[in-house]
């Protein structure tokens, strides 16, 4: 073989063995792409996983569920007095327990038109005892008893809020034959709580009416000019039988010419009403009867 020949069979050689070379470079080189793009989507894979909720569960565990939206109550409108009562009367013929049945009759509509649920004591000229109209509202899981009554004094077109305020009770009467010492024990002695007296059923709830009767005045106070900005706390029979809110709300008054100026006051009374109702929800705290 020549010179020449030699030197070109040696190339031959030298460049099948280059290509060898670069075939095993390039196989290396794709695996590695192959093996990248696999840990790519694999890791994307994990990643959309741990969105679910088994991946999310110990996280989402480690926080407060959100605060359930307090339940939206019954409302139940008292129409005071009825029947023989008539509540008070005007020199111009009103008499309270017909106004307030029918100032009653249309905040019942415009409550239900803003969403509310509402019952009310009396239907027609009736009067339900004090009892009966506290197991009206009673009855409910959760409800806000209101008292709708007349004032016969007053600055005509003002209203107020009031809430029970309970004074201080009297001892039960001592039998003949009991000592005084018995007597004054006896006194002294506040029964069970389980057995809390219906006639004071309220005692409960007394922090959560006046705390709706706050809200209410100041509700009434930017609707009905001159009427004052704080409720008032007073004994109100209506309200001392409910074991939840309550309020009573009084109008002034019978004084003035005619009917139709008072019941006119519903709508507005209405209005201030719903947005008292939505603002104590929003705040309260109480829980529900069960």
């Amino acid at each position: 073989m020549s010179w020449a020949r030699e030197r070109a069979a040696v190339a031959g050689e030298n460049k099948s063995a280059l290509l060898d070379i670069g075939r095993g470079r390039g196989s290396g080189i794709l695996a590695a792409v192959r093996h990248y793009l696999w840990l790519m989507i694999f890791l994307a894979a994990a990643a959309g996983l741990a969105d679910q909720p088994a991946f999310a569960g110990q996280a989402s565990a480690q926080q407060p569920p959100p605060a359930a939206a307090p339940p939206s109550p019954m409302i139940v409108l008292d129409p005071a007095h009825g029947g023989i009562d008539t509540g008070a009367r005007g020199e111009n013929g009103i008499v309270e327990k017909d106004i307030v049945l029918a100032i009653a009759r249309t905040l019942r509509a415009e409550l239900e038109r803003q969403g509310f649920r509402v019952v009310l004591t009396r239907e027609a000229d009736t009067d339900p005892s004090y009892d009966d109209r506290a197991a009206a509202a009673n009855a409910y899981r959760y409800a806000i008893l209101i008292s709708l009554h007349i004032a016969s004094t007053g600055k005509p077109g003002t209203v107020r809020a009031y809430y029970e305020q309970f004074s201080t009770p009297l001892p039960p009467p001592a039998s003949p034959a009991a000592s005084p010492a018995a007597a004054q024990a006896r006194s002294a002695t506040p029964p069970p709580a389980s057995l809390l007296p219906w006639h004071e059923a309220q005692q409960p709830s007394v922090a959560a009416s006046r705390h709706l009767a706050e809200i209410l005045q100041l509700e009434l106070a930017r609707s009905f000019a001159g009427s004052p900005a704080q409720p008032t706390g007073a004994a109100v029979r209506e309200l001392r039988s409910v074991a939840g809110p309550a309020v009573a709300v009084e109008i002034s008054s019978v004084s003035v010419s005619n009917a139709e100026m008072l019941t006119g006051m519903a709508a507005p009374l209405a209005l201030a009403i719903g947005r008292s109702v939505d603002a104590y929800r929003a705040g309260s705290v109480a829980v529900p009867k069960s």
